[in-house]
């Protein structure tokens, strides 16, 4: 029912297919520059995105959009962002591409179809991997000439050149923003008539990196994401021209801009631009807006259109920015060089070093392992580590690029916007041509925003449950169940969302649609904390570490596909509410937004909780299948086993239902042919589309081997609602405890402690004919239905 029904998964290398085709020369006369987009999707991206889309085409084609999946997005989310903004564009042609399920060996090969999740340096054979540094958050020969532009980190396209060597001469320029070479950061820094106790932050460093700048305050974000990609882009032979910082910083938002920014809402894509664009701003973390939010993206994007209108512009003559050339390297490793101190993949433990690099080269020093690296942190102080610093430097490593130094001043000087980028942009914006062709209300004439909340005065409420979920596949599935029992056995007051399992935050919009779809809208949800017990870094707490949750794949059968409910999540009716920035000071915030009362939520007598492994002999193993070294945990455990620990260790009565009990009732065969025998109510229908998508894929792709997990996890809700005992559980108490000491090989694991363990119910058997039969009746039931479908 949303802007567009395809499904969330695509290839990465459409840049080869883009790069590898027609033998014509591009940007000649008669001809259009070529463009590719590598982006991670942030809010400067979309604006950036949206000026090339409001070019002429006849000057200006813009051929495919790869998503970096490595930064400031998620893959699931960001690639159906950048569907919707294709289609309100009507731009369906330009390819987009994400994921990809391909490796890297350790001797350094590059397998087909790398995806681009994580950094170079940490990509294995698989997507599951590290967050080392997102913690601070084209084939065939003779192509057509195409200019790269990259907004975002460099990993795809370092791997697209270092795999795909012959295809470079197809490159014709790559453009990046990114990088601090001779910059001075202007933000952090204490007012002429600050007393003695002002202590600056950022203020003249190098980098922005406003999370960890006293580990390292020498790099930029795009570039720091993957500073060894970096490195190879700029070393690629391909000319580089860099908008870095540098001049970025010479072009902040401006509160006049802003002001002239919504008075000039002509278009669609005006008004979405705007409307991004005002709540970041009114979400900012301190008054410093208008001094710290900068003209990034799309400055970069107004530059390279400038610079590639003019032919055999081989100095970057242009109209927003000055330019020169400067001699720069991207810094991967600090020195000393050659050192073993378990901080760098590409050496350490390596007889031969990873794409056979030197030696006690440049990528061999210390590498910076996260966030409070301790080798690399100053307290009150600027950190000495320099991954990520674009430096000026001479000799044979250096590389000659074109960088903006400055952007240039308004040559209208009457004018209340002081840059000439600024009258560009909104010019560009508010034209009529290449215009958007809807906006939802537009596309939906006759869309309404009802809420559905039924009166439940006259009924004598069950048990009151609260759902705390980390937005699985089997969560939904058990969600739709609890939804259906009657209220007089379960009422349903409250959804917890986990952000710490499977789904990223913004996936509780799939939660708020299917509570729409039943007629449930008065089910508040609420979200938890993003990061696992002691994973928050305690000096910034927006960010933090992914020591478990980095034990999900990124690609199939993991985020991507938990964020889209594998393609299936704009089946489902569109809610009115949904995942808002929107906030208010009541809760803290700074100040309120346009509508604090959208403001999303944050996060017992009994608790029951799915998960959990109790092992009966050395092959009775859990299910963390990317964590080899754990063989006895389960994934709900593992992923926030302190927390677990607490909950374990607490007053509460907790009933258990393990993996064992889980894994008898996991045939997708026998679900699914049950479904088939009951009355088709609209979530019989969702329900047996999903189950089969999971089943279909279990079966033709390994990567998707675990997905009887997500069945078993219906269980818990089907034994929360058997009042009557249908299933004839049995269950026995044992006294465990849950393992949560640091050690990645022993977290989450359940054991037996007759000393110190707390007596806990748990579920041993369950009838399995009967609950198959309990679960398919209750969804086929007419009562409490769906309201829309």
């Amino acid at each position: 029912m949303l802007l567009l029904q395809r499904l969330a998964v695509a290839v990465l290398f459409i840049t080869i297919s883009i790069i590898g085709t027609t033998a014509v020369i591009g940007g000649a006369e008669g001809n259009p520059h070529r463009i590719v987009v590598d982006t991670d999707v942030d809010t400067d991206d979309l604006l950036a995105l949206l000026y090339i889309l409001k070019l002429n085409t006849s000057q200006f084609q813009l051929e495919g959009v790869t998503i970096s999946a490595n930064s400031w997005t998620n893959a699931g989310h960001a690639v159906n962002q950048i569907y919707d903004l294709l289609y309100m564009m009507g731009r369906d042609d330009i390819a987009v591409g994400v994921g990809g399920e391909g490796g890297i060996l350790p001797n350094g090969t590059i397998l087909p179809n790398v995806g681009g999740y994580l950094p170079i340096i940490e990509q294995g054979l698989t997507t599951v991997g590290n967050c080392r540094y997102r913690q601070t958050i084209p084939q065939g020969l003779g192509g057509r000439p195409t200019t790269l532009f990259i907004i975002g980190a460099h990993t795809n396209v370092a791997i697209f050149l270092m795999n795909n060597p012959h295809l470079k001469k197809n490159v014709e320029h790559i453009y990046i923003m990114g990088g601090g070479v001779r910059s001075s950061n202007p933000t952090g820094c204490c007012p002429k008539n600050a007393s003695s106790s002002c202590v600056p932050g950022q203020c003249g460093n190098h980098g922005n990196m406003f999370t960890d700048y006293n580990t390292n305050s020498y790099a930029e974000f795009n570039i720091f994401l993957d500073s060894f990609a970096a490195y190879q882009v700029i070393h690629s032979g391909v000319p580089i021209t860099l908008v870095p910082i540098d001049a970025s910083n010479t072009i902040p938002i401006t509160e006049q801009f802003f002001d002239a920014f919504e008075k000039t809402q002509d278009t669609y894509e005006a008004q979405y631009c705007f409307k991004s664009l005002k709540i970041s701003r009114d979400t900012w973390f301190d008054d410093e807006f208008y001094t710290s939010y900068f003209m990034w993206d799309s400055f970069m994007t107004g530059v390279a259109i400038s610079i590639m209108s003019k032919p055999n512009n081989h100095n970057g003559e242009n109209e927003f920015a000055e330019m020169e050339y400067m001699n720069i390297t991207v810094i991967t490793s600090n020195k000393p060089y050659g050192i073993s101190d378990g901080s760098n993949p590409l050496f350490d433990g390596q007889k031969v070093p990873k794409f056979n690099l030197q030696k006690g080269g440049v990528h061999s020093g210390h590498m910076q392992t996260g966030l409070r690296d301790p080798l690399c942190f100053v307290k009150n102080g600027k950190g000495k580590c320099q991954d990520g610093y674009t430096k000026e430097i001479s000799g044979p490593d250096s590389v000659k690029v074109l960088v903006a130094t400055k952007a240039k001043p308004n040559r209208d000087v009457t004018s209340s916007l002081d840059r000439e980028y600024f009258i560009r942009f909104l010019h560009v914006l508010k034209q009529p041509q290449q215009t958007g062709k809807f906006n939802f209300t537009t596309q939906f004439p006759y869309y309404k925003e009802v809420t559905y909340k039924p009166d439940f005065h006259n009924k004598l409420l069950g048990k009151p449950v609260v759902f705390d979920m980390d937005m699985s596949a089997g969560d939904f599935l058990a969600l739709f169940y609890l939804l259906k029992v009657p209220v007089q056995v379960i009422d349903l007051k409250a959804i917890i969302v986990s952000p710490t399992g499977w789904a990223n935050a913004a996936t509780i919009d799939i939660i708020y649609d299917i509570l729409h779809m039943m007629g449930r809208d008065d089910i508040p949800v609420g979200r938890g904390d993003v990061f696992a017990t002691d994973q928050t870094d305690p000096i910034f707490s927006a960010v933090g570490g992914c020591k478990y949750v980095k034990a999900i794949p990124h690609g199939s059968g993991g985020y991507i596909d938990s964020d889209t409910l594998y393609g299936l999540a704009r089946n489902l009716p569109h809610s009115p509410r949904r995942y808002t920035g929107e906030n208010s000071v009541k809760f803290g915030a700074p100040r309120d937004t346009d509508h604090p009362e959208l403001r999303q939520p944050l996060a017992m007598e009994e608790v029951y909780v799915l998960g959990g492994h109790i092992s009966t002999s050395a092959d009775d193993k859990g299910n963390v299948f990317s964590v080899p070294s754990n063989q006895y945990a389960e994934f709900n455990m593992f992923l926030d086993p302190l927390a677990a620990k607490t909950v374990f260790e607490s007053d509460v009565n907790i009933t258990l239902i393990p993996l064992s009990a889980q894994r008898r009732v996991s045939s997708f065969a026998t679900v699914i042919g049950t479904l088939l025998k009951t009355r088709k109510t609209p979530e019989v229908l969702f329900s047996k589309h999903l189950l089969s998508t999971l089943d279909r894929l279990k079966q033709i792709n390994n990567r998707y081997h675990h997905m009887d997990t997500f069945l078993g996890e219906i269980l818990g809700a089907v034994v929360l609602a058997d009042k009557s005992l249908t299933l004839k559980p049995k269950f026995e108490v044992k006294p465990i405890k849950v393992l949560a000491s640091g050690d990645e090989s022993s977290d989450g694991k359940i054991v037996v402690d007759e000393k110190h363990g707390k007596l806990v119910r748990i579920l041993s058997n369950v009838d399995e004919n009967a609950y198959y039969n309990l679960y398919a009746n209750k969804l086929g039931d007419q009562y409490q239905s769906a309201k829309i479908a």
